[in-house]
């Protein structure tokens, strides 16, 4: 079943921990991002894994290959559970994050493709070409990322399904971007709601803004789980 990863972007440990505290067992995996982790470090990580939660550490790093195999090797030190790379590092960077983790017991690495941010007049400012599709894009990263030895993609909802049907059910595809019905998409390009992220193959759904922002963060995650077990159901 597809689980919802709680992106913890607030701007202090006590903020972040409140919030964990307040929703419980209604979520067992968070998100830590760039901000969080400048501003508090890796004690953000052990106080999530030392409360019995899952962590995704979402640095995306992008560097020298030596440099990001370095990082790879600090953060699976600390028990994480998922972790990104840009894909756009390429080939020699990739393998040398998937030879870091090691073959026991380290976290998933993630390759990230375009960010959900992007449309496709972005894509085209950065590297200068024109493109056919973001998807295809998206699957030509993919690609570089399966081919180095990564476990799954960050990508939009969008390209779920192709990736999965192109990958196999067991490339991973996390998707940020994620918004419940009524949402305003905010700074995101490419969003959708959980139940058609479910529906395209998605494994992981990263959710900020709705529950940091929610009146009864308990109750929307308690909406979206079901949302997800509906989407399941018809599946069958």
């Amino acid at each position: 079943m597809a689980e919802i990863i709680v992106a913890l972007d607030l701007p202090t440990a006590d903020e972040a921990l409140q919030l964990v505290d307040r929703l419980g067992d209604s979520a067992g995996f968070y998100k830590i991002g760039a901000p969080l982790f400048t501003r508090v470090g890796p004690a953000i990580v052990e106080e999530l894994t030392g409360r019995g939660k899952k962590v995704f550490l979402d640095l995306k790093y992008h560097d020298i290959p030596n440099t990001v195999a370095r990082a790879v090797e600090a953060a699976t030190a600390l028990g994480i559970s998922l972790l990104t790379v840009h894909t756009s590092g390429g080939s020699a960077m990739l393998r040398a994050a998937r030879e870091a983790v090691g073959q026991a017991g380290g976290p998933r690495i993630l390759g990230v493709t375009l960010l959900t941010s992007f449309n496709a007049a972005d894509v085209e400012e950065v590297w200068n070409k024109e493109l056919r599709s973001l998807r295809e894009e998206v699957a030509r990263l993919a690609g570089v990322a399966a081919d180095a030895g990564l476990d799954g993609v960050v990508a939009s909802a969008i390209e779920a399904e192709s990736l999965k049907r192109r990958f196999g059910p067991d490339f991973l595809v996390v998707t940020p971007g994620i918004r419940p019905a009524g949402h305003q998409a905010g700074d995101q390009a490419r969003i959708a709601t959980p139940a058609d992220a479910v529906r395209a193959g998605a494994d992981y759904l990263v959710v900020g803004r709705p529950v940091l922002t929610a009146d009864d963060p308990i109750a929307l995650m308690e909406e979206m789980n079901e949302q997800i077990r509906e989407a399941r159901k018809e599946q069958r």
